[in-house]
């Protein structure tokens, strides 16, 4: 049988498979040639606080950490000072050139490289670095996306220092970079970033739960940051089969592939043993995380086979966010050491798991001296007092949610999340919020109005909530199908998506709820005027929102079809596509809470939708036109290849006399091929109505319908001919060989 090209360069890629080895790195070690602790690298390549104060004058380190602690803007007096330290410390460690690290409006980061070069007044060659040169940098900005915000000729755009998250220095091959991480600003002041909103929200939030704070008696508190510990999945496939797959390579998920007899229905992957080469690159990935200060710390594999996590010890919302990104930075270069390609595409693979991005999202109390520091403001206390705060903070977070689920919605929206919400392993497209049994029969029973003693300290231990730190260590039962779970002292915001940067999506959750906040606190302080006592105003504002907040709440299965129809009856959007979910943006509502707290203007708000309706058209552009060709060039020429020898072999067997058993098959691939190549011409006529079509979203909204519908028609022939035609003339790598060989 011939074997065709295609074919050939796959079996040579499984044939190659076997001489693969683990790869081996050279850790750090001490004198005795014993391996170093991550804790005496750890953050080696971060100008991080400790070196801060080893380097800077006590003056000048005092005012950065205020800056950093407060929020407050940079005093320009020490600029030059911090900057001549920075400069001494990278050039130190080999460094030869700096850039301004920061994420525009891609879902990536970007960088623009300057040497620490300058001319003296001898017209010799020194290293110098600046203040000024540390706090602002002017990129082109003219080939970013900006959603109108701009026209074409106005370039100018600025990166400012955001000087929350360490300085950090990236290695490579043949040198060093500092990066500075950074906002990115357009010449009128406008957020053109993801940082930038990001940052807005947090001090929003620390305000808003501040004033909540001090109506309930905890004046101390200063600032309140919200956190992220954020859980990232992924596949690992090998490099070769990568290659020779166009969808992958192009779209970042397999737009056809028949489904092998094993998937992940034996539930044998998920905590499993690592594999050999798996291991190997998860090694060196955390060794080059922990010298950039990323604490990452868990890692296994997930449900799907290929599929893995790695996840963080959390931080402050704003570095978490950055860390997050050089994860899959680092991720990228480390898996092309180790031979492998790393998708983390929301759904790369049909009939399996797809990857997710979980934000788990809390509170936590800081600059407010030792008492209050670390306070964890969705943790349960140990006395009546504490827990009611808890009850507070929590009903505060559920009328964020309630309020603004459908914002929330959009914030998680793209063409590959489409793909993965609501397919059976991961949250469906309604947002709704998990509380567990213990919080939920607590609720209920305030909401019933059990424990409503004139003395509120008895009504809430009436109630057990005192008991509810020892209870919560033990309630540990985690809905894997909320797309909003309450885990004990945080939320797992599972709906983000596994390629998104988590800055938008934490932006909107953290705007949101101090939303939730600030509107408690009016109506407690409102309340506090006619009631008998604080405690008996606070209790029964809370039951007010308990109820309000009632249709948000779920505790069963959000995969299940009953549950659709419930949210219905409930009024909670189900927004199943991105188009109809980015709509969400721009609504009079959402315009009014953005703009209202000063996170987003209009015009930075209707960018946003803009920027992301684009993309998503441009995605499904990139995935309509790669399949088309996938078809036209790969898949109906095998089939052709087939069909030939197929219809020779019959032929040879008639002419002598026989029967021709292949004729069967044969007339089924013919069947398949001109089914294949109607519904081919029924796609161009469904691209040219789309063209048609006048507006983006009118454009959007075919893609994510008819568009979407005749690429599934599409890819069930290719994969029906994936079954059919011989193994030596199928030129894509299959499903059974990209994740069960490694």
């Amino acid at each position: 049988m011939n074997q065709s090209a295609g074919a050939k360069a796959r079996f040579d890629a499984i044939r190659d498979l076997y001489s693969r080895t683990p790869r081996g790195f050279d850790p750090p070690k001490d004198e005795q040639g014993k391996r170093l602790p991550i804790s005496e690298y750890f953050g080696i390549n971060t100008f991080d606080l400790h070196k801060m104060k080893e380097k800077l004058p006590k003056e000048t380190y005092t005012k950065l950490v205020s800056t950093i602690e407060t929020g407050k803007s940079l005093d320009r007096n020490i600029a030059n000072t911090v900057a001549h330290a920075i400069k001494e410390w990278a050039l130190s460690r080999g460094v030869t050139h700096f850039c301004h690290w920061f994420q525009p409006q891609t879902g990536s980061t970007a960088e623009k490289h300057d040497a620490f070069i300058s001319f003296d007044e001898q017209n010799k060659m020194i290293e110098k670095f600046s203040g000024s040169q540390l706090i602002q940098s002017e990129p082109d900005a003219s080939s970013f996306p900006s959603g109108g915000m701009r026209t074409t000729f106005e370039a100018r755009g600025y990166t400012a220092w955001d000087p929350s998250s360490p300085v950090f220095i990236m290695e490579h091959a043949n040198g060093k970079t500092l990066c500075i991480p950074s906002v990115f600003i357009s010449y009128h002041g406008d957020a053109l970033d993801e940082k930038t909103g990001l940052l807005r929200s947090m001090e929003v939030l620390s305000k808003t739960a501040c004033e909540l704070l001090d109506v309930l008696g905890y004046s101390g508190v200063k600032r309140v940051i919200p956190t992220l510990g954020i859980e990232q999945e992924y596949f690992l496939i090998d490099r070769a089969f990568y290659q020779l797959r166009p969808d992958l390579v192009m779209s970042g998920r397999t737009l056809l592939g028949g489904q092998p007899p094993k998937g992940q229905q034996l539930e044998d992957h998920y905590f499993g043993s690592i594999p050999a080469r798996v291991q190997a690159f998860m090694s060196e990935m955390e060794y080059e995380l922990h010298r950039l200060g990323v604490p990452v710390k868990t890692r296994h594999n997930e449900v799907a086979p290929s599929q893995y996590e790695t996840a963080p010890i959390f931080e402050e919302a704003n570095i978490s966010t950055d860390h997050n990104q050089l994860t899959m930075e680092v991720q990228k270069k480390v898996a092309m050491r180790h031979g492998f390609s790393i998708l983390f595409h929301e759904k790369p693979f049909a009939g399996i798991n797809g990857s997710g991005k979980h934000n788990n999202w809390s509170m936590m109390v800081t600059t407010s001296g030792s008492e209050l520091n670390g306070e964890n403001l969705l943790d349960p206390g140990s006395t009546p007092h504490e827990n009611l705060r808890f009850l507070v903070m929590l009903v505060g977070v559920l009328k964020g949610v309630h309020k603004h689920s459908g914002l929330l919605r959009a914030g998680i929206a793209s063409s590959g999340n489409d793909h993965r919400l609501g397919a059976n392993e991961a949250p469906p497209a309604i947002i709704s919020v998990f509380l567990g049994d213990l919080l939920s029969r607590i609720l209920n029973e305030i909401e019933k109005g059990t424990g409503s003693d004139s003395n509120a300290e008895a009504a809430v231990l009436k109630l057990g909530v005192n008991k509810l730190p020892q209870v919560m260590k033990d309630n540990t039962d985690r809905n894997r199908t909320s797309p909003f779970a309450f885990t004990g002292n945080k939320f797992e915001f599972r709906a983000v998506g596994a390629s998104a940067s988590t800055a938008f999506p934490a932006t909107l959750l953290n705007t949101a709820v101090a939303d939730g906040l600030a509107d408690l606190t009016e109506t407690i302080q409102k309340r506090m005027k006619t009631a008998k006592s604080k405690e008996s105003a606070i209790l029964e504002v809370i039951r007010e929102a308990i109820v309000e907040t009632k249709s948000i709440r779920f505790e069963g299965n959000n995969y299940s079809s009953e549950w659709v129809a419930e949210a219905e009856k409930r009024g909670l959007p189900h927004l199943r596509k991105t188009p109809e979910a980015l709509a969400e943006l721009v609504t009079e509502k959402s315009k009014k809470l953005l703009s209202r707290f000063e996170i987003f203007t209009e015009a930075e708000l209707t960018s946003r939708f803009h920027v992301r309706l684009e993309r998503y058209l441009k995605n499904m552009m990139i995935e309509v036109d790669t399949l088309r060709s996938m078809a036209d060039t790969q898949v109906l020429p095998a089939a052709f290849a087939y069909h030939g020898t197929l219809a020779q072999s019959a032929m040879a067997a008639k002419a002598i006399g026989v029967q021709a058993p292949q004729l069967e098959t044969l007339n089924r691939l013919s069947g398949l091929i001109s089914t294949l190549q109607t519904k081919r011409s029924q796609l161009e006529s469904t691209l040219q109505k789309i063209d048609g079509l006048k507006s983006e979203e009118d454009k959007a909204r075919g893609f994510s319908r008819e568009a979407s519908t005749s690429m599934s028609e599409i890819r069930e022939l290719c994969d029906q001919l994936e079954a059919v035609i011989a193994d030596d003339y199928w030129p894509l790598p299959k499903y059974r060989e990209m994740l069960f060989l490694a």
